[in-house]
């Protein structure tokens, strides 16, 4: 059964408990990373990313953000390492962003908010499907790359360009020939720790790696983002701003860095 939700003041993540319990549970993502207080952990491993770009496929506004698809059926385009144990496949990304500057990632870092984020989202091949992998506690791997306003990235520009052709909710386009490798910064230190999707049905299943370095996006960049629309083409204008979950409590859990 589907429930309605948002980012408003009616259906936002201070009502998202009332459907979907779990939002209180005890590994919820996004958290508030406090550098001082993560552990370094030598076994961590470097993240390994192996993308095709001849796997992406379409680009979609779910009415909450964009989608990028990616052909998942094979282990062309895949992250290893980090603190991951096994193969993890390329589903999907798709950006959080805010309002103004200053206010659109999920993650924070020593209290600092940054512009957006971006998410990498991978699934487990040991479970055979992404819908089987959000079932258990290391289904999915979700790489989060903070964004803010600077100097233009030239990789995100054909994303960019592609949003004018999906405005509004319910909208896919053919996005073909991407490799996302353009949008992760040069370096790759990063927080882990065990979460949860950021957005319904909220699943216990992601472990997160963060990335510590931000990529900029050019003002003009950030402004098409904002220029996507929550609402479908035949309802009222409700541009796509502030689509982010609050920090929710750490609780028992430990951030691990991978570096000193």
């Amino acid at each position: 059964m589907s429930h309605h939700w948002g980012y408003g003041s009616q259906d936002g993540p201070a009502h998202w408990h009332e459907h979907f319990p779990i939002a209180n549970g005890e590994r919820q993502s996004p958290i508030a990373i406090s550098s001082k207080s993560a552990k370094y952990d030598s076994a961590l491993k470097p993240l390994s990313f192996s993308y095709d770009a001849g796997t992406a496929r379409n680009i979609v506004n779910n009415g909450h953000s964009f989608n990028v698809e990616f052909d998942d059926s094979s282990d062309k385009s895949v992250l290893q390492g980090g603190a991951l144990d096994g193969v993890y496949r390329l589903a999907q990304f798709h950006i959080h962003w805010g309002s103004c500057e200053g206010q659109g990632s999920e993650h924070t870092v020593d209290g600092v908010k940054y512009d957006a984020e971006l998410h990498i989202v991978h699934w487990n091949v040991k479970y055979g499907k992404f819908a089987e992998a959000v079932k258990h506690p290391d289904g999915l791997a979700v790489v989060g790359v903070f964004m803010k306003v600077g100097n233009a990235r030239p990789e995100i520009q054909k994303v960019v360009d592609a949003l004018n052709s999906i405005q509004t909710k319910g909208k896919q386009a053919s996005f073909t020939n991407f490799d996302p490798t353009g949008l992760l910064p040069a370096c790759r230190d990063y927080w882990t720790y065990p979460g949860s999707l950021t957005t319904p049905p909220l699943l216990e299943c992601v472990i997160w790696h963060v990335l510590k370095e931000p990529i900029t996006v050019s003002p003009e960049q950030m402004c098409k983002l904002r220029g996507l629309c929550f609402s479908a083409e035949n309802e009222p204008v409700c541009h796509m701003v502030d689509n982010w979950r609050p920090c929710q409590p750490l609780k028992s859990r430990e951030v691990r860095a991978s570096f000193q």
